[in-house]
């Protein structure tokens, strides 16, 4: 049984204990305020909540582990049993959250005791394995927290989980549901930046003046700068219909031509900047396409993209458009109404449109935006058209005559020069191609002072036709 000296003794022990126990703890505040939640010395609870810091961004694998599929119900456990290892690049995890028991003999002759340990999400499953590793840290007359919260904060645990490669670059976190569990290590890694960017003081690059990151914005492109200049600069731009110069004001960036995504802008300029913005945007979209037509009809305009690929390229339907906004359906090459994909277009490309396209250089601007309009490929073919149509032309000019009555060419090989025309029984002169009396349609050619007076017959004479041939003399 203990004497009175021994209690006086072990009394005076414990409250030296208890003095090292409040200097443990202010010391750990003072360092890691963030990671004490809370304490309560009259019943020595205290909380700790320890974020993950990887440092540099690290690749994170969330592999699959089917043996832990156990965890989840039956159905949901089917459903991700297919899952793959999934990658992305994090620089924090979520936090390991710590209810501590101290001891009225700890830090000297006991150990604190961890009443529980969760860790956020649950991206790591081996709890039990990390408390008794905890607890494996603590030498006797010696206060432990501090190591353990240094020990979790910078990852160095994490090897002893067996979930990183030799060099630490990349981190292999086995879990039964990889595609559940990546997007809450994303969001989580998102939210600690924010956090840490807003704390932080920074310089804008236009005003160069310093200011907290709540007030500050960074681009994509890592640049910094006040909400107040992009603020002013955006809205300028847009004002003035220049978005291609809503982006980065950093000289490099200007160089690239880089522009701000719909995110950036949305968290700095107004709802209505905004609208425009987006409308500018749609409306340099549709200009920049070469295949975009507007609506015919004058009341409407709208803008009408080609459809999308249905078939042939080369058939006709390929010309047909229907305005989303009247539902007026139209020909892509004559903009009248649509007339079908086997009828010709009621405007005459050969004639106006072909010939300013060829009267054009070789390689210039305006052959380059007739072609980006309607197609290359459309152009070409317009083009044969019309040299097919043109030598047509010359030949029925030069080896065929019209009827004078229905307009139908008849070529003649030998005869005479009295033609009746088969379709509409009209009988006219093949040389000049006046219509003859069908009573007596010979007095064309026997009336003295006529241009076919005698002509009846085309002769050719026998010299001009007769040739010699090679290797047999004339007898």
């Amino acid at each position: 049984m203990s004497t009175f000296a021994d209690i006086q003794y072990d009394q005076v022990d414990l409250e030296q204990c208890h003095a090292m126990q409040l200097e443990e703890w202010e010391v750990l505040e003072s360092i890691y305020p963030d990671c004490c939640i809370s304490s309560d010395f009259s019943t020595r609870y205290i909380k700790l909540e320890i974020p993950v810091d990887l440092g540099d961004s690290r690749s994170v694998a969330v592999t699959n582990n089917k043996n832990l599929s156990a965890l989840f119900p039956t159905e949901l456990a089917q459903e991700i049993s297919n899952s793959i290892e999934l990658y992305d690049q994090l620089s924090s995890l979520p936090p390991v959250l710590l209810h501590i028991s101290l001891p009225a003999a700890y830090p000297v002759y006991a150990p604190p005791e961890i009443i529980s340990l969760q860790v956020t999400h649950s991206w790591i499953l081996q709890v039990n394995e990390l408390q008794a590793k905890l607890l494996e840290m603590w030498q006797s007359g010696e206060g432990i927290l501090y190591n353990w919260v240094e020990w979790i904060r910078s990852a160095e645990f994490l090897p002893s989980m067996n979930v990183t490669e030799d060099d630490f670059s990349t981190l292999h976190i086995p879990h039964p549901a990889p595609q559940l569990l990546l997007p809450l290590l994303k969001a989580h890694d998102t939210a600690s930046k924010s956090v840490q960017f807003s704390q932080n003081a920074y310089t804008c690059s236009v005003c160069l003046s310093s200011y907290k990151g709540a007030r500050c914005l960074q681009l994509s492109c890592s640049h910094i700068f006040c909400r107040g200049c992009l603020e002013d600069f955006w809205g300028l731009c847009i004002t003035e219909g220049d978005i291609g110069r809503v982006g980065c004001p950093d000289p490099a960036c200007v160089k690239n031509n880089r522009e701000a995504d719909e995110e950036e802008v949305m968290r700095v300029v107004s709802e209505s900047d905004l609208k425009r913005w987006k409308w500018l945007r749609q409306k340099r979209a549709l200009e920049q396409d070469p295949t975009m037509i507007h609506c015919p009809m004058q009341f409407c305009q709208t803008p009408v993209p080609k459809p999308k690929a249905t078939g042939d390229e080369d058939s006709g339907w390929a010309r047909l458009r229907t305005c989303q906004a009247c539902d007026y359906s139209f020909c892509a090459f004559c903009r009248r109404t649509w007339h079908g994909p086997l009828s010709e277009c009621p405007i005459s490309f050969t004639e106006v449109f072909i010939i300013k396209y060829m009267a054009l250089p070789e390689n210039s601007q305006g052959r380059q935006d007739i072609e980006r309009r309607y197609g290359a490929s459309n152009v070409r073919k317009l083009i044969a058209k019309y040299e097919e149509e043109q030598s047509n032309k010359k030949w029925l000019e030069s080896s065929t005559m019209g009827c004078p009555g229905c307009h139908v060419h008849v070529e003649k090989s030998l005869g005479c020069n009295h033609m009746t025309c088969a379709k509409c029984k009209q009988h006219f002169c093949y040389r000049c191609g006046d219509k003859l009396l069908a009573s007596n349609p010979y007095l064309h050619f026997s009336t003295p002072g006529q241009p076919c007076f005698s002509k009846l017959f085309d002769f050719t004479s026998v010299d001009d036709e007769w040739q010699p041939v090679e290797g047999f003399d004339a007898l």
